[in-house]
């Protein structure tokens, strides 16, 4: 399977594990453009007045993959959740966090709550 693909499926899983435990997917791959320095936001769900960032890794094991997630990415999704939440002001008084879902197989991943703070 190419890297394309596993990558989508680890994000399907990610977005079946949050539905599953009661939350509504906001948005998938949040793209803020060229130019303002912030990365791709792989998945947003929310759960009452909680409003989650979710980066997807898939490795060949969890422990790759959570070191994948290096600190100037986490700087980038905080800002590209900014950006997310200036143009769409609806969320503004929303409780944020980032949590990170660690992918292997369907039968090897990790949900990582609060796995980062924001700057």
């Amino acid at each position: 399977m190419n890297h394309n693909k596993s990558g989508k499926l680890a994000e399907i899983a990610a977005t079946a594990y949050f539905l599953l435990h009661g939350y509504s997917v906001v948005k998938h791959n949040y793209i803020t453009g060229r130019g303002t320095g912030a990365g791709e936001i792989d998945l947003i769900v929310k759960k009452k007045n909680l409003l989650v960032f979710v980066e997807v890794k898939k490795r060949q094991s969890l422990e790759k993959a959570a070191y994948a997630i290096l600190p100037a990415q986490q700087q980038r999704i905080w800002k590209a959740a900014e950006n997310f939440i200036q143009n769409h002001p609806e969320f503004a008084e929303f409780d944020i966090r980032f949590d990170a879902f660690l992918y292997c197989s369907a039968f090897c991943f990790e949900h990582i709550s609060d796995a980062w703070r924001s700057w």
